[in-house]
């Protein structure tokens, strides 16, 4: 008989399928640290605000929490005591007043703080919407994007204080390192001197060939055209009033050559191409209103409509050196009642050989309850004996009874014999016999 031995199965193991990210880059000295952030709400703003969040976060990827939970209960300092533990560099504030929506870039632990105000805003929807050939980005967001700065040629402080705050939102960027097909979004703030208004844009980097149609482009792309229309191929190329100016021919500006292959099958490394912009949203316009020193706190280093004089600054210097002792002096005083706590506390666990303050009361209500139980146990004995000595007396009572029942009953017989006797005795007188003789034989 053949018998086929059966081998168990190899055990099927986990493989990763996602790219190892070299924590040698990213976690080397050399290399600077990551910037990351948290965006969130604070109070009620409205769902419109609630979905500008959430674009905000689009913007910020990949280094920010894009599913950041807050409740209503959450403050400033619970997003504080948190953000050391991951790492969180920069908090972008949204909250909304009556006079409108407010947004704040503050740098965490210490500051400092930029407050805007949103004067117009668009989604990410709203700007689609607005497309004639809308397009979907999902792999743009794996890296993050590259930041431009326009006209912030200013030698106010403000100026450059925003600036730093805004090339600290992003890494930098080291040329000699990067790759091109890293370069996948743009982040631009334009400033206006005249207004003193800042315009956010967000957009996609693209890359085309030159001088060639968007129709051909298809057909070179291996895209396969809808030509049910169409009679023949060269109207669909030749098609007149479907192509815009800027779509038939770019110009000498925007002409690179790659430096590195790009995304797409025909974009080699050393080919012509034209540089294309995809707005992807938000829109934001801000203006900016005043800039803290500390973490949405602290001295007022700049306000647009507030201006005061040297002496009323001198005034609230004063006052803010006044609250910052007092509250130093709090905080050494309630330092030092802990010490004298934790004192108090180990003389006692020595003088009661070790046990603690919970641990003798524990004791010291277990003999008080001993001490219950016992009084309790002589009262139950009490109780018996006395109970004892009541059965006895009833005992007694008991007996005495029966005996009083025995004279009765004997009683009842010798009265009853004695009329026995009278009825012989006047049976005889009435027969003049001699008594002795009745009842014989």
């Amino acid at each position: 008989m053949d018998i086929s031995v059966i081998s168990p199965g190899r055990e099927k193991k986990k493989r990763r399928t996602h790219v190892k990210v070299d924590e040698t880059v990213t976690n080397s000295p050399d290399s600077p640290k990551l910037p990351k952030s948290f965006v969130f709400k604070s109070g009620h703003v409205g769902k419109s605000v609630e979905a500008l969040v959430r674009d905000m976060r689009r913007v910020m990827e990949p280094h920010t929490a894009t599913k950041l939970k807050e409740r209503k209960s959450n403050r400033l300092k619970d997003f504080v005591a948190i953000a050391g533990q991951f790492g969180v560099t920069q908090f972008l504030i949204f909250t909304r007043t009556d006079n409108g929506t407010n947004f704040r870039l503050t740098r965490t632990p210490r500051g400092p703080t930029l407050c805007f105000r949103v004067l117009k805003y668009s989604l990410i929807r709203d700007v689609l919407a607005s497309q004639i050939d809308p397009k979907s980005f999902i792999s743009e967001f794996h890296t993050p994007p590259l930041l431009v700065l326009n006209n912030f040629d200013g030698d106010e402080n403000h100026l450059k204080l925003m600036i730093t705050m805004f090339q600290s939102m992003f890494p930098s960027i080291n040329v000699n390192k990067i790759q091109l097909a890293d370069a996948r979004r743009v982040v631009l703030f334009n400033y206006n001197p005249d207004t003193k208004i800042i315009d956010f844009r967000h957009y996609s980097i693209g890359v085309k060939p030159i001088g060639i149609s968007k129709s051909v482009r298809k057909v070179i792309n291996s895209n396969v055209p809808d030509l049910h229309e169409y009679r023949d191929i060269s109207e669909f190329v030749l098609r007149e009033g479907h192509i815009s100016e800027s779509e038939a021919e770019s110009g000498v500006e925007a002409t690179v050559t790659l430096a590195q292959d790009f995304v797409g099958k025909i974009n080699k490394k050393s080919d012509q191409r034209a540089i294309k912009l995809t707005e992807i949203g938000p829109r934001m316009e801000l203006q900016l209103v005043k800039i803290q020193s500390g973490l949405c706190d602290g001295e007022i280093l700049f306000h647009e409509f507030i201006k005061k004089t040297p002496a009323e600054i001198k005034s609230i210097e004063r006052e803010r050196q006044k609250k910052k002792q007092e509250t130093a002096l709090r905080r050494k005083e309630q330092e030092k009642n802990v010490e004298r706590k934790k004192a108090e506390k180990e003389a006692h666990r020595l003088a009661t050989s070790g046990r603690t303050i919970s641990e003798s009361k524990d004791e010291e209500e277990d003999d008080d309850e001993d001490e219950s139980d016992e009084e309790d146990d002589d009262d139950n004995e009490v109780d018996e004996k006395e109970d004892n000595d009541d059965d006895d007396d009833d005992d007694d009572d008991e007996g005495d009874e029966d005996d009083e029942d025995d004279e009765d009953d004997e009683d009842e017989v010798d009265e009853k014999y004695e009329e026995e006797d009278e009825q012989q005795q006047s049976s005889a007188d009435e027969m003049d016999v001699d008594p002795k003789y009745i009842g014989s034989p």
